[in-house]
């Protein structure tokens, strides 16, 4: 069976095939958003698969490159996101792409070959290093990794020091000014796990899962409810029964959720939550409006923290 995200990069892969066929010059806006309107005089431009690379990609790149955004609605599902004549334009021209990989944005693969572009193509997942565990699947949701969104800055600061080398002075002095911001959010991190440290949680799907294991936490959710709410099937009822359990039973002290992808089952236990008095903590796989990776990651720390440390 096809997970929500293969069953995303098909989707995705099928519509470019689609469109790439009747494009032509179409340069219709359907879902990208820029990131960082200006241009380095040279005309480096660095395209991110969504808008937490794409803040990424503007704290180091800054005045001295465009930096586009594919998928950048907050309120929207990223998982129903459909590639469009835009995104092939915009890729097209891209100097540097960021990708998560994993199998979570493969549709940016696909355009990019369709493309026959020759951009730079920077893969989060293998920057990261990581791997799946014996007998489980790998979570692709890497930027809630400190530690892989400090490489993959890094990666990018190399890259575009190389295509633009009068630049590089100002690209290392932002890697170092969005390093500093890190390192404050990983202090955070360490500080805050006194009052996170082996406490139980439950989440509705692995989206957070990097940043419970830096707070310490401990996951009590049935594997199969969140392998099931992954790929989008029903949840057998046994499993959602014990899944409801861990609130009527009071354990779990909190309930990470992700508020961009919901589905009966999801709702149910967020109720199931709410009545029994544990705080549910929404997350969400793309950046709030307004918001960058260090301040909107600092947030979400914050509010875990905050449910775990109550009385």
């Amino acid at each position: 069976m096809l997970s929500r995200r293969s069953s995303l990069a098909l989707a995705t892969a099928l519509t470019a095939a689609l469109t790439l066929g009747a494009c032509g010059g179409d340069d219709t806006d359907a879902g990208t958003g820029t990131t960082g309107a200006t241009a380095g005089g040279d005309g480096l431009s660095v395209v991110a698969s969504t808008n937490v690379y794409g803040s990424i990609a503007e704290a180091v790149a800054g005045d001295a490159a465009t930096v586009t955004s594919i998928i950048d609605d907050p309120s929207a599902d990223p998982h129903s996101y459909e590639a469009n004549t835009r995104t092939q334009l915009e890729l097209s021209r891209a100097t540097v792409v960021i990708e998560n990989g994993g199998g979570y944005d493969d549709f940016v693969d696909t355009m990019l070959d369709s493309a026959g572009s020759d951009a730079t193509v920077l893969n989060a997942v293998e920057i990261s290093g990581k791997t799946a565990a014996a007998g489980e699947e790998l979570n692709e949701h890497v930027w809630y990794d400190v530690e892989t969104v400090r490489k993959v800055a890094q990666e990018l600061e190399a890259t575009l020091a190389q295509a633009s080398p009068d630049d590089a002075d100002t690209f290392a002095a932002n890697l170092a000014t969005f390093e500093a911001g890190l390192d404050t959010l990983e202090q955070k991190i360490q500080t805050d796990r006194a009052a996170t440290q082996g406490q139980p949680v439950a989440i509705t799907e692995p989206v957070p899962g990097y940043l419970l294991d830096a707070l310490g936490t401990t996951n009590a959710t049935p594997e199969e409810f969140s392998e099931a709410i992954e790929e989008e099937s029903d949840v057998p009822v046994d499993v959602l029964q014990q899944t409801l359990a861990l609130f009527t039973q009071q354990q779990v002290r909190a309930l990470v959720h992700n508020e961009q992808t919901t589905s009966p089952q999801t709702e149910q236990v967020l109720r199931a939550a709410q009545d029994a008095g544990i705080p549910a903590v929404p997350v969400t796989e793309t950046l709030p409006e307004g918001e960058d990776y260090t301040t909107w990651m600092t947030q979400n720390v914050d509010a875990i923290t905050a449910a775990l440390a109550r009385p």
